[in-house]
């Protein structure tokens, strides 16, 4: 019998048409979460998510649009696969994913969460003056032993913030500081960098607004306990009850322990974990930390499938 997790997208993992397939196979499982958002959000965010628009990739929009398209296709896998992960774990917003699916709040409060978060986060920096970058192939000791220098020499902020897999670590901070990092990097060997397309440096002390911000929103939530353990971005252990909000408060400017995520989960006996949610991401990283595992995503009617006839008959 194979012990499962399911794994939630994070922010990048958006795209036009997201869950557009698996709507038109399964439209009568996921339209009541499209019509549910519409009407928490004020917009149409079914036509957001399946039509080509700008709107999906900025921050304010793209989380509630994620966390939604997830919970949906999620919906349509529950019915055709009856079986309770053992575990759940989500990427920085699908953090919030998660703990929905667990039972830690509703649908519609964790869209306005969303909603808010995403606000926040997005109006913390001022367009420009944060990035984040994507180191590849990387040392992490060399990572943070060059973003440590320059802020022994320099006022500001650029350190790791996402603990990806053993070949991606993603550094952020102020866009100056993150530039210098980057040159030093370079100078030290490293051949591949990727800025990444988001409005700020997400994961860092640059994010502390958005923290004070979310706290005020978040104390009038009621949160309820796990059903299913689901997996801290701040620790890479399972979430303790009393202390998720705290957790989620830390975990939008503090470094995403993702790669220690899923080696918690291995070490706890998982040997099957299942992206759902747009795109295949998290997969990839999954098969970067230990290919010994089996790790699948579902996204569209074709990986949905793929996932039911590997799954067959356990």
């Amino acid at each position: 019998m194979k012990k499962i997790a399911y794994l939630f997208s994070g922010q990048g993992a958006q795209y036009p048409g997201m869950g557009k397939d698996l709507f038109e196979h399964h439209a009568e499982v996921m339209e009541p979460y499209f019509e549910t958002a519409e009407k928490v959000l004020g917009y149409d965010l079914k036509a957001m998510c399946f039509e080509e628009n700008d709107l999906l990739n900025q921050t304010e929009y793209t989380q509630a649009a994620i966390y939604t398209v997830s919970l949906a296709i999620l919906a349509v896998w529950k019915k055709l696969f009856s079986k309770t992960p053992a575990y759940l774990a989500g990427l920085s917003l699908g953090e919030y994913t998660a703990l929905a699916y667990s039972g830690v709040f509703s649908f519609v409060d964790g869209l306005k969460l969303l909603r808010k978060r995403g606000l926040y986060m997005s109006q913390a920096v001022a367009p420009g003056e944060g990035k984040m970058l994507a180191v590849m192939k990387t040392d992490r000791k060399l990572i943070e032993r060059v973003c440590e220098n320059i802020m022994d020499h320099h006022p500001g902020y650029v350190y790791p913030t996402n603990y990806n897999s053993p070949k991606q670590i993603v550094i952020g901070g102020d866009s100056d500081l993150v530039d210098l990092a980057a040159d030093e990097l370079k100078e030290a060997g490293v051949k591949r960098l990727i800025p990444l397309k988001v409005s700020g440096p997400f994961h860092t002390q640059l994010m502390h607004p958005a923290s004070l911000q979310l706290a005020q929103v978040l104390k009038d939530v009621e949160f309820s306990p796990q059903k299913i353990p689901v997996i801290a971005n701040t620790s890479g252990q399972v979430h303790e009850d009393g202390e998720i909000k705290q957790d989620l408060l830390q975990q939008i400017k503090s470094p995403v322990k993702w790669a220690d995520s899923i080696e918690y989960l291995i070490q706890a006996g998982v040997d099957t974990l299942i992206e759902i949610g747009p795109g295949k991401t998290l997969t990839s990283f999954t098969r970067q930390i230990d290919k010994s595992v089996t790790a699948m995503n579902i996204e569209d009617e074709a990986t949905l499938n793929k996932a039911l006839t590997i799954l067959q008959g356990d």
